[in-house]
């Protein structure tokens, strides 16, 4: 196992958790991938790109759903929503074996456990903060939906389908190094304090 530098960032919808991300990467100069993996994932596999793009969407908007419509329509006995999951959790694995590299969502932290000189963060925030954000961001995406209902619909579902994969619970502060309070500190402190956590502690 190789000792690349690697970060994952689980996140709340609604805290900034993907641009907190972004920011992190540009600043150590490694690779940033998010909703890429599906491009990546698609070639690996052969399916058509479109067809893994709405599975994803159903997969994060409505995980249940997906099980439910997809469950009997896979290969090898797979739903291909779980044939998703395995495509991304190879092309995570691959991009972390290949160079150091930032990963949001996605379940990255149980997917890269095995990792040496991994770091996993949760952003979260308050209700009131997030609503906030998404309102000057106009960034909720369920339509008729008000921000409180987008959001907590949104939780309920990254955090079923990440306890579905992983058998942990989102969330769960002794999963991560740290869960941090984006609301309060802003998406440029965030990156200021997973940097200074991660500078005293990589090898």
């Amino acid at each position: 196992m190789n000792n690349n530098l690697i970060i994952t960032i689980g996140r709340e919808y609604g805290t900034g958790g993907r641009e907190i991300g972004q920011k992190l990467a540009l600043r150590l100069g490694i690779s940033f991938y998010d909703r890429e993996l599906i491009t990546r994932a698609a070639k690996k596999t052969g399916f058509d790109e479109k067809l893994f793009e709405q599975l994803d969407k159903r997969a994060t908007n409505s995980f249940l759903y997906s099980l439910t419509m997809f469950g009997s329509v896979g290969l090898n006995g797979m739903s291909l929503t779980d044939q998703l999951y395995l495509a991304q959790a190879n092309v995570i694995r691959e991009i972390a074996e290949d160079a150091p590299c930032v990963v949001v969502g996605r379940c990255a932290d149980h997917v890269l456990r095995d990792f040496p000189n991994k770091f996993d963060f949760f952003i979260h925030g308050s209700i009131e903060d997030r609503i906030k954000r998404i309102q000057s961001c106009g960034d909720y995406e369920i339509e008729g939906k008000t921000p409180q209902a987008a959001l907590e619909k949104m939780d309920k579902q990254r955090s079923t389908y990440y306890n579905y994969y992983t058998g942990k619970v989102w969330g769960k502060c002794d999963h991560y190094d740290m869960c941090i309070n984006a609301g309060r500190l802003g998406v440029e402190h965030s990156v200021d304090i997973i940097l200074e956590y991660v500078n005293r502690l990589k090898k």
